[in-house]
Formats: structure tokens, C-alpha cells, sequence
């Protein structure tokens, strides 16, 4: 595929440029495509959020966006690869525009060579200008102070961090060693703290997890202005700093508020709209008769705050009133609550990703792409231990072990509804016998805005697997078949199991044999030859793409179930699957006329 067509499909592109006359070298059209000058193009597009992609020598496109840049505050992120996308380069914008992360997911889905030439990422250093929106936090603090902070680190100077709030998990990675981590009782005074992560608002280089909820109440059509300055000068008040806001809370009948809606619009705040019933059952310090007669709940602000925080949360101003001024209309009423985790699950992402057999090359492009992406993985720590050479040195691993799997499931979720970008790693598929059913089930009771992006991503199961390596035995009917009773009780499986041999399909067996669970696969097999001839071809799959990988062939007769554990997969033929040399087939019928 043509690498307009493939940076099209792999979604990473908005929108695709070329320059005036230059369609005509094109094999085909392209939907969509611009035609437009290089200065034109860049005097639309040059704007600090913007991430764009060129194609073509570096030399050109730095003698191209000379005159342009300005500054690391307000420049884009400037990508360059070559015609045949077998590297992806970052050339601007690699930390605060997000170009490095950008590049290696790029790299990822075009499988080309990701080149990066900061500092952090050639000395595997912490970004500590940049790693916080992996985790949904924002940052604070100005230019000068995070270019001084991030001259000290290249330097490897000693870097003073106080955390009070968010996720402390990536202070476990290698690269923060160089990194001296302060409790809140240390004896030192905060003008010598490096970093700052919490939600108060300090004037340094600061990240700022979104942990204040902003419950609101206001006259009907108050000025957007009028709720923005009541916002500006509750957090002044309580010392908080504005990029900490998780969401606004309000009651449903204000969900056409127009001054309320901007505001959110503006600021990509999302507001959390609550009925008069919920709220009035929540316990608040200052309920008012005034607004029960009104809207019908004792209390808009402070309940739907405490509501929009899960009542987890703590009030850290009680409702506050604030007027509009001459020549403006309406007034306000402001609750904050303070969360013990962030909240942002309009930011999280939770992606269960399939990571295949465990040899690197069996791994799917969209699976590589996803973990790449992720601040965190998760998953049973053999399976990590796989992918641990591709994993980069700004992401998290936690290991997890067998049977913990609802517990596993449970802290993805909950990292993602913090705004956090999380990886939940099955062998093989995630969706056959693996992670994704048991969180999309966690996902599913979630109440729809606390729902983080939910995404499955394919691998290769251990069962496609096998099929390649014998030759063809799952050509017809076919179906695969857990033994494991631990979820599903065995009079259930063993319906199957007789299901499977009448209507004479090709098995794929799961899960054949552990220490404790050694007597249903002499079951299975004894069920089987009630309806399938002793000589019936029986693959032993073990290990598939891994180092101890083996193969046996045998037949329902001759199958040494000493020979099969938890790390086997069996293949169990049909009545017409045959065994020719050394490959297992199971006709399609094709010769049969």
C-alpha cells in the first residue's frame, strides 16, 4: 500500500497535504486529499497543539520551516519520514507537543524504525517535561523553569520531587533513581523543590492530576464570564491551581445552560449532570429550603460535587455565592470537592491487548501500536516477561499473578478512570480466554461517565497458532473448549464437550491439565471415542512461540496425558482429519466430487 494511503489508514492523520501539481505522481487518488503550497500549508497549520508529518529529506523541510519556528512553548510537533516509512524521525517538538510518543506510535504502526535524539530518550531519562499526560495530569509552571529543570536533569543533577496527589507508580521506573522523592513532613523548605505534583497552584514547574470537582448552581442565562470569574477566585481562595479541575457538577436542568456549556467547551472541562432525585439524598453541610422549592433538592453545588466524586471526595469549600457586576447578568453558587484520586475518564484509555504466542514477531501491528501508547502495563508477569525488550523506559510494568485476574482487571479500570493510559496484556487473543470479557464486564457497570476508552486489540491465539505449525486441521467446522472448572461448572463442559463430538467438530482444547485438575482430560478423551474412531489424529501443542517450544502428534488412543500441562493447547481432528507427512489436514471437501 502506498504510504499516503497507509499513514490514512492508520489513523494517526487528520488531514493530508501535498503540494500544488504533485497529484499527478500519484498511482491513484486519494479521498481527501489537499492540494496546497508548503508556505500556505504551514502559515495554517504552524500552531503549538498541532503534530504534523512530512514526507521528503530532512534537509528540505528544515530549510522549509525555518523561518517558522519560534519557541518550544508554541511550535508544533515536526515529524519526518521517508518515502518508503522506513524510519520516523522527530525533529521538533519531542517533549511538550508530545513529537517523541507521537513518533514511536507512528513507527509502530507503519513497523519503520522510530528515531528520537532528546536527551531522555537516548539516555533513558524520565521526560519529566512531558511523562504527566500519560498519566491525564497537566502541566504548570513556565518555559524558563521547566528548561532549567530539564538542563539539570541532562546533567544529572539531583532533582527534588514532592508529590501530594495522583498515582505514584512511575516512581518506581529505572530512570527516577537520580530523583530524591520528599514526604509531606520532610524538613525542607518547598522554594528548593524541584517538581511539584499535586493541586495546589505554585509557581514551578509543576503537574497537576485532576482531583477538584466544581459543583455548580446559577441563575438561569448567568454570563459565561460571570461563572468563569466565581471559578478564578474560589481557587485563589484555597490556593488551588486550575489545570486540577477533574470536571463541573450541576443539576440536569441546567444541561442547556449556554454560559455553562461554553465555559466547559472552552476549556475541555466535562460537565456531570445529575436529576433532582439523585441529588437530593446526598448529605450536604448546607441544604436550603430556598433551593428544594426551586429545583427540587435541598442542595445543586455541594451535592452534585460530592455526587460527581463518587462520595469519595471531600468538601473543601462550602457553597459560595457570587454575583454578577453592572452590565452582566446572573449569579453563581460554587462548591469544590477535593478527590483522594484523580478523576478524568474522558482522558483514560484501557486497552486490552492480545500480545500473541510470546515471540516478538507474531505480534500485530495494532497490538505493538496500543502498547506503545500505554503509560502502564498490566498483566501475569510471565507474559510481561515477552514483551519486556519492546517495553520503553518511561513505562510502568506491574506483575500479576495467576487467579488474580478480577483484581487485575479492577486496578486497570480504576488507573483509567484516572485519566491514565493503561495496557491490560493476555496471552494470545484478549478476547479468547483472556482479559477482555471480565473488564468489559467491570466497564459495563461503570455509570456511562465514568467510562474510560474501552479498546480491544487482536493477537494471535495460541489455537491459530498451532494450526500453523501442523499444516491445516481447522479447514472445517471447528470450536475451541476451556477444561478449567474454576469459572464454569464441569457438567456444563461436559455437555459441550459431547455437543462437539456428535456434530463432529474439529477441537481445539484449552487448558487440558493442571496439577490440581488432572482427572478431565481422561474424561474428555473418554467421551470422545464414544463417538470417534481410537485412531483419530491428537496434537500436542506446547510452548507455541517460545523458546521450549514442541510439537507431538498422536491419536485419541495413544495420547500420553502425562505429556500435557496448563502450557500445552491440544488439536483434536474431526472423522475426516488425516495425518500425511507429518501434517495434520482436515479436508475441506473440495476432492469429494
Amino acid at each position: 500500500m502506498p504510504l499516503l494511503e497507509r499513514l490514512q489508514a492508520s489513523k494517526h492523520v487528520d488531514q493530508i497535504f501535498i503540494s500544488v501539481g504533485s497529484t499527478l505522481s500519484l498511482e491513484k487518488k486519494i479521498d481527501g486529499l489537499v492540494e496546497s503550497s508548503p508556505i500556505d500549508f504551514l502559515k495554517d497549520q504552524w500552531q503549538g497543539n498541532n503534530k504534523l508529518i512530512f514526507v521528503g529529506s530532512i534537509g528540505a523541510v528544515v530549510r522549509l520551516i525555518a523561518p517558522f519556528i519560534r519557541s518550544k512553548e508554541n511550535d508544533p510537533a515536526i515529524l519526518v519520514t521517508d518515502s518508503k516509512a522506513k524510519n520516523v524521525i522527530t525533529l521538533l517538538g519531542g517533549h511538550k507537543q508530545g513529537g517523541d510518543r507521537f513518533a514511536s506510535e507512528l513507527a509502530a504502526a507503519l513497523e519503520a524504525e522510530v528515531i528520537c535524539t532528546s536527551d531522555s530518550f537516548t539516555e533513558s531519562r524520565i521526560p519529566l517535561d512531558c511523562f504527566g499526560e500519560g498519566w491525564g495530569w497537566k502541566r504548570g509552571g513556565g518555559g524558563v523553569g521547566w528548561r532549567k529543570l530539564m538542563i539539570s536533569q541532562s546533567k544529572e543533577q539531583k532533582n527534588i520531587v514532592f508529590q501530594s496527589k495522583g498515582s505514584k507508580l512511575w516512581q518506581q521506573l529505572k530512570g527516577c533513581s537520580n530523583f530524591s522523592f520528599l514526604e509531606k513532613n520532610d524538613p525542607i523548605s518547598f522554594e528548593n523543590i524541584d517538581l511539584y505534583i499535586g493541586q495546589e497552584n505554585r509557581n514551578k514547574c509543576s503537574w497537576h492530576p485532576p482531583t477538584i470537582i466544581i459543583g455548580i448552581g446559577c441563575e438561569r442565562n448567568t454570563d459565561e464570564k460571570v461563572i468563569q470569574r466565581a471559578i478564578n477566585q474560589s481557587f485563589n481562595q484555597n490556593g488551588l491551581s486550575l489545570l486540577s479541575i477533574s470536571g463541573l457538577a450541576t443539576i440536569d436542568r441546567k444541561n442547556d445552560e449556554i454560559g455553562l456549556l461554553s465555559l466547559s467547551k472552552t476549556h475541555e472541562w466535562p460537565i456531570y449532570f445529575f436529576s433532582a432525585f439523585e441529588l437530593s439524598k446526598v448529605n450536604v453541610p448546607t441544604p436550603s429550603n430556598v433551593v428544594l422549592n426551586e429545583m427540587g433538592t435541598p442542595s445543586v453545588a455541594e451535592a452534585a460535587a460530592l455526587l460527581a466524586g463518587d462520595h469519595r471526595g471531600r468538601l473543601i469549600q462550602n457553597k459560595q455565592i457570587y454575583y454578577s457586576k453592572e452590565e452582566e447578568s446572573g449569579a453563581v453558587t460554587i462548591a469544590l470537592v477535593e478527590l483522594e484520586n484523580p478523576f478524568a475518564p474522558h482522558k483514560g484509555e484501557l486497552h486490552l491487548i492480545g500480545s500473541g504466542p510470546g515471540d516478538l514477531k507474531m505480534l500485530t501491528s495494532d497490538s505493538r501500536q496500543a502498547l506503545t501508547r500505554c503509560a502502564v502495563w498490566i498483566g501475569y508477569g510471565p507474559y510481561l516477561n515477552y514483551l519486556e525488550s519492546i517495553r520503553g523506559h518511561d513505562q510502568i510494568r506491574i506483575d500479576s499473578k495467576l487467579t488474580f485476574e478480577k483484581d487485575r482487571c479492577q486496578h486497570a479500570l480504576d488507573l483509567a478512570k484516572q485519566g491514565v493510559k493503561v495496557g491490560l496484556i493476555s496471552s494470545g487473543d484478549s478476547g479468547i480466554y483472556g482479559m477482555a470479557g471480565l473488564a468489559l464486564d467491570l466497564w459495563l457497570n461503570e455509570r456511562l461517565d465514568s467510562r474510560p476508552l474501552f479498546e480491544v486489540h487482536p493477537g494471535i491465539s495460541s489455537f491459530q497458532m498451532a494450526a500453523a505449525k501442523l499444516g491445516a486441521p481447522f479447514m472445517h467446522d471447528f470450536c475451541s473448549i476451556s477444561l478449567s472448572d474454576l469459572l464454569t461448572p464441569w457438567n456444563q463442559i461436559e455437555k459441550r464437550i459431547k455437543s462437539a463430538a456428535i456434530g463432529d467438530f474439529v477441537l481445539a482444547i484449552f487448558n487440558p491439565k493442571s496439577i490440581k485438575r488432572d482427572w478431565q482430560l481422561k474424561k474428555t478423551v473418554d467421551l470422545l471415542l464414544e463417538c470417534r474412531n481410537p485412531s483419530t489424529p491428537v496434537a500436542i501443542a506446547r510452548q507455541l512461540g517460545r523458546p521450549e517450544e514442541s510439537i507431538e502428534i498422536h491419536t485419541l488412543e495413544t495420547l500420553p496425558f502425562d505429556r500435557v500441562d496448563m502450557l500445552t493447547i491440544l488439536v483434536i481432528g474431526n472423522s475426516q482429519s488425516v495425518i500425511k507427512n507429518n501434517k495434520f489436514l482436515t479436508p475441506r471437501g473440495y476432492f469429494s466430487n
